[in-house]
């Protein structure tokens, strides 16, 4: 038992941060997959000037 504490603290920690991280990158790369389907579309109308 004294042996699988540290194993999981040291192995289980980073496994978790990982994950958290590779899904906020999914996320980001979802959005930015999604505006560059849409940029050529965007460009053919013309963007709008905002201001």
């Amino acid at each position: 038992m004294d042996q699988i504490l540290p194993f999981v603290s040291d192995i289980g920690f980073p496994i978790i941060v990982t994950l958290y991280l590779l899904h906020r990158i999914e996320k980001k790369l979802d959005t930015l997959n999604e505006t560059i389907v849409e940029l050529p579309d965007r460009l053919r109308e013309g963007i709008p000037k905002s201001g």
